[in-house]
C-alpha cells in the first residue's frame, strides 16, 4: 500500500473542497480510479501526477515527493567500521523492520555511493568511523536526500550534544536493542513504514 501518497492526496483534495467524483471529472478518470489512489492500492503515473497537481492547485513536486515516499520497502542502512557491531546490529534492525531493505557498511564512502543510487529512509551511523566522522557522513547523506532520518550510534553518551547539531532524528548508545530501535522509530522526523509491531 502506498499510504503516504494516499494520505497526501486525500488531504489536498479535502483542502480543495472537491469530492472524489468532482476530482475524477476534472481529471477525466473514473471515481474508482481516485478511490484506488486514495486507498493506497494504486499510484498515478507521471502524466497523471502532473494533471492532479494542476487540478488541486499544488506544485507537482509535492505529489512527486509523496509518491516517492510511498515505497513500502524503505532502505535502511547501518554504518559502523567494526564488522562485529554490524553483524550484531543488522539482525536487530531486520527483526524490528521486516519490510525494510537493511544494508550494512563498514566504509562511509560505500554508504554514500549507496545513498546516491537508492533513496535511504533511515541511517544508523556510528559517530567514530576511523578517520571519518559520523557527523560529517550525516551531513553528506542529508545533502543527498534531506528526508533521510539519521540515528547516531555510539558507545559514548557525551557525543550526544554534537550529534544534535547535524539535523539527525535521534541518538542511541550501543549496543542496539529491539526496544531501543522501536523507541527511535517513534521519534523519526519523517515516519516510515517498517512492517514491525509495536511493543
Amino acid at each position: 500500500m502506498n499510504s503516504h501518497f494516499a494520505e497526501t492526496l486525500r488531504k489536498l483534495r479535502a483542502e480543495s473542497g472537491l469530492s472524489q467524483r468532482e476530482l475524477a471529472k476534472r481529471m477525466y478518470v473514473t471515481r474508482s480510479t481516485i478511490a484506488r489512489w486514495e486507498n493506497g492500492s494504486r499510484l498515478p503515473d507521471a502524466a497523471m501526477l502532473s494533471r492532479l497537481a494542476q487540478c488541486l492547485g499544488v506544485n507537482v513536486g509535492t505529489l512527486l515527493s509523496a509518491a516517492a515516499e510511498s515505497d513500502e520497502s524503505p532502505n535502511v542502512i547501518m554504518v559502523d567500521d567494526r564488522k562485529v557491531v554490524l553483524s550484531g546490529g543488522l539482525p536487530v534492525l531486520e527483526e524490528v523492520m521486516p519490510d525494510a531493505t537493511v544494508v550494512g557498511f563498514t566504509r562511509p564512502s560505500e554508504a554514500v555511493e549507496y545513498a546516491r543510487g537508492n533513496r535511504v529512509a533511515l541511517a544508523f551511523l556510528d559517530i567514530e568511523l576511523g578517520k571519518t566522522s559520523g557527523l560529517d557522513l550525516c551531513r553528506t547523506l542529508l545533502d543527498i536526500n534531506p528526508r533521510t532520518n539519521v540515528v547516531f550510534l555510539t558507545a559514548y553518551a557525551e557525543y550526544s550534544l554534537d550529534a544534535w547539531g547535524t539535523g539527525a532524528s535521534g541518538f542511541m548508545v550501543k549496543p542496539i536493542t529491539p526496544e531501543g530501535v522501536r523507541e527511535q522509530l517513534e521519534l523519526l522526523r519523517y515516519p516510515i513504514s517498517t512492517g514491525g509491531t509495536s511493543r
